[in-house]
């Protein structure tokens, strides 16, 4: 059983950055994929950046390639979204998923555990 926290959220202008994190406790943390999601009011959830169990992968939604770093420290249980140019599209509850196994899942049925959210909004 692992449980997730989100952090990090908060109000800022379009053009600045944003660090996100998700502190993982219970077992196993380091031997799952971790991903972040985005759901705006309204919308569905939607894949954003995910990373392998070991950190040798990762993978972007195109809308945020280029601006969005995803990472791990598996010894801290932690992984971390890194922000830079947010638009106000970006404003969203962002989402940590982990899912078993070695794959990183864009469908978000393929998560095992989430986390509760953080609000990021991005004002123009």
């Amino acid at each position: 059983q692992v449980q997730l926290v989100e952090s990090g959220g908060g109000l800022v202008q379009a053009g600045d950055s944003l660090t996100l994190s998700c502190v993982a406790s219970g077992r196993g943390f380091n031997t799952y994929a971790v991903a972040w999601f985005r759901q705006a009011t309204g919308k569905a959830r939607t894949f954003v950046a995910g990373i392998r169990w070991d950190g040798g992968r990762t993978d972007y939604a195109d809308s945020v390639k280029g601006r969005f770093t995803i990472s791990r420290e598996n010894a801290k249980n932690t992984a971390i979204l890194q922000m830079s140019t947010l638009a106000p599209e970006d404003t969203a509850a962002y989402f940590c998923a982990a899912a078993r196994g070695p794959l990183i899942h864009r469908e978000h049925s393929k998560y095992d555990y989430w986390g509760r959210g953080t609000q990021v909004t991005v004002a123009s």
